[in-house]
């Protein structure tokens, strides 16, 4: 069969700044899902987006490109709507686990597809594996039934759901394009779009922990996505959130499912519970259902009662204990004062070096290793006082995961702090 297009014109077209065609474009991601195109030649077409962008139809085509490349999901027999929220990843970020059983709880249901964590970034699934016996994949007709059911389904996206994006996610991990705004925009709402939910709330990281540092690059990346979102026809909302410390007081998968079932009791820290009605508000003004107070349903336990249908619906024990770490280490306070900094992105270093993450995709996590926080930014310490607590079953990793925390927090007086008021910073859409 001859092919329409050559490889080699259209990254010659991007590294010379030029613009790609409807047509290129269409046909470079199907030719890259059928091996016609060499992950050497996207890996080069991956770059030259990553030094020269794209606008915003391109990124439109790449998207549509990327959803046509597989199936779309359909909900339309539900007999409730749908929403879903995503995020772009951070530090201790468990937000999705108490967030899915309490928009359910509120009448939305809420079908979350999630991954697995890349880097310092941990994924929901590996989290959800720390309960004894959950399985993360589920059949099409399994998830619609749960839906139905329950209301709420956190698992793993099926195959079938744009496969040309499986294959370039794997290779820009590993090019150095990972950072690239057309490529993450287009990830992320291909997937959703084709995931075919009715609202979808987006969750933007700002901050060190973020892959989004500074919040021009934040707001840019909402705003591509939103209108992606919206011209699809899907209520997409974004907010910027901020991550320059970590979210709660863990950062490692059982230690994040353990807080997060606090937050579920009507606890846990104050940022989590803050982020988590947020959204839930978001989502369910999206879905049209506005006469439900989210924060109500987490207080009085009807939030609790989805999540542990829902984690019993997957073959997990809600009741089981979560697996602890065979070791640990306390990282203490230099001097007596305020903390007035503590790093997010070196926390999910230390985190990852534990065993929480992964480097590579094959790669094994530790259901029990992570970070444990003591303090956040604004409360007083003394010298001597656990600033935090390394957990993990192989104790030669604490060395390079005491190496990444060097530096990485402050102690001085009460106004250097300098921590937002909310930790949502701004909204789009």
């Amino acid at each position: 069969m001859s092919e329409s297009f050559d490889a080699v014109d259209i990254i010659r077209t991007k590294r010379d700044r030029g613009e790609l065609s409807s047509e290129e474009i269409a046909w470079v991601i199907d030719a890259y899902t059928r091996e016609v195109v060499a992950d050497e030649q996207m890996s080069a077409l991956a770059m030259a987006i990553l030094l020269n962008g794209m606008n915003r139809r391109e990124i439109g085509d790449w998207t549509n490109a990327m959803i046509a490349s597989g199936e779309r999901m359909d909900f339309s027999s539900l007999s409730r709507p749908t929403a879903d929220k995503h995020s772009t990843g951070g530090v201790g970020d468990k937000i999705t686990l108490p967030l899915a059983p309490l928009v359910a709880a509120c009448g939305v249901a809420v079908p979350q597809l999630s991954g697995r964590g890349l880097g310092h970034t941990g994924g929901t699934l590996d989290k959800l594996e720390a309960i004894p016996g959950w399985q993360a994949a589920l059949s099409n007709e399994d998830m619609l039934r749960q839906l139905e059911d329950v209301g709420a389904v956190i698992c793993a996206a099926g195959s079938g759901l744009a496969p040309a994006d499986k294959r370039l996610y794997s290779l820009r991990d590993v090019t150095g394009t990972v950072e690239a705004i057309p490529l993450i925009a287009s990830s992320i709402m291909s997937k959703k779009i084709a995931e075919g939910t009715g609202v979808l709330v987006l969750d933007v990281k700002v901050g060190s922990g973020a892959f989004m540092k500074t919040q021009e690059d934040a707001r840019e990346l909402a705003e591509t996505m939103v209108a992606l979102g919206q011209g699809a026809g899907v209520h997409t909302v974004a907010l910027l959130t901020d991550m320059s410390t970590p979210l709660g007081l863990t950062a490692g998968n059982g230690l994040e499912v353990r807080e997060s079932v606090e937050v579920l009791a009507g606890g846990g820290p104050q940022d989590v519970v803050e982020l988590t009605v947020a959204l839930a508000r978001e989502m369910l003004e999206g879905a049209g259902v506005t006469d439900v107070d989210p924060a109500e349903a987490l207080k009085d336990g009807r939030a609790m009662d989805v999540w542990r249908a829902m984690i019993s619906a997957q073959g997990g024990d809600p009741d089981a204990e979560l697996p602890t770490a065979k070791e640990t280490q306390e990282v203490v306070a230099d001097a007596d004062g305020t903390l007035t900094r503590l790093d997010a992105y070196a926390v999910g270093v230390a985190a990852w070096r534990l065993g929480a993450g992964r480097g590579r995709k094959e790669d094994p996590v530790q259901a029990a290793a992570g970070v444990e926080l003591h303090a956040k930014p604004g409360d007083a310490v003394s010298k001597g006082q656990p600033l935090m607590t390394l957990h993990t079953d192989t104790p030669e990793r604490f060395d390079r995961s005491l190496a990444a925390l060097e530096g990485c927090w402050s102690i001085g007086g009460a106004q250097d702090v300098q921590t937002a008021d909310s930790i949502v910073l701004d909204r789009v859409g």
